[in-house]
């Protein structure tokens, strides 16, 4: 490994974790990994029979977010996720489970893959948690554009409820960004952030191969 930095935005599903990684990496000049949700081999089969390629789908995610950390972490850049390997697991893994897209067994093997994926690879150095009420959540969720879509508003009080038992258990270190506010380029919360990420704004150099 080299020594590439690594930062994780969580939350809610439509918070803005996307909008907020990109602003993120074009203000500090990070590079974006993101989720590619219409580049997935298995989201379109997924959203269309849940049960069946539910399986392939979290496998498949979990690999890619491990591939795109494998990438940081050989390098010298400062990679931003839009969730990551570890929201994958905790928040959409369990989500699906418990919604019964995954079995019990199915479920296991995931978690199986995540605990030897996170066994080879650190934590991320940060994780930037993106916090707004519920009601703000599922406003933004109205003006969603994004076609693949597979939790729904009717999961957002499940999704805040898995995130506090994670964040119950996270060994990485925590900032809270409140994201609530009509700010549609995040300029007052990444202004906020400046004085928190000097560790970061001089590993700023490329990414491995």
């Amino acid at each position: 490994m080299g020594m590439g930095k690594l930062i994780a935005v969580v939350g809610n599903a439509g918070v803005g974790k996307t909008t907020f990684t990109r602003a993120f990496c074009e203000r500090f000049h990070f590079v974006a990994l993101l989720e590619q949700h219409a580049e997935r081999p298995f989201q379109d089969k997924f959203s269309s029979d849940l049960r069946n390629y539910a399986l392939a789908n979290q496998i498949d995610y979990l690999l890619f977010r491990a591939e795109q950390e494998i990438q940081v972490r050989r390098g010298s850049a400062v990679g931003v996720e839009d969730g990551g390997l570890d929201q994958d697991y905790y928040i959409f893994t369990r989500l699906f489970h418990k919604k019964g897209f995954l079995t019990d067994p199915e479920y296991r093997l995931c978690e199986r893959l995540y605990s030897s994926l996170r066994q080879l690879l650190p934590v991320p150095d940060l994780m930037i948690r993106l916090n707004a009420p519920r009601q703000v959540i599922l406003e933004r969720r109205t003006v969603r554009t994004r076609e693949l879509d597979i939790a729904t508003s009717d999961d957002v009080t499940a999704i805040e409820a898995l995130l506090e038992g994670w964040m119950a258990v996270n060994p990485a270190p925590v900032v809270a960004v409140d994201a609530s506010r009509d700010d549609p380029a995040f300029a007052a919360a990444l202004a906020a952030l400046e004085g928190q990420l000097q560790p970061f704004l001089s590993d700023r150099g490329t990414m491995g191969s």
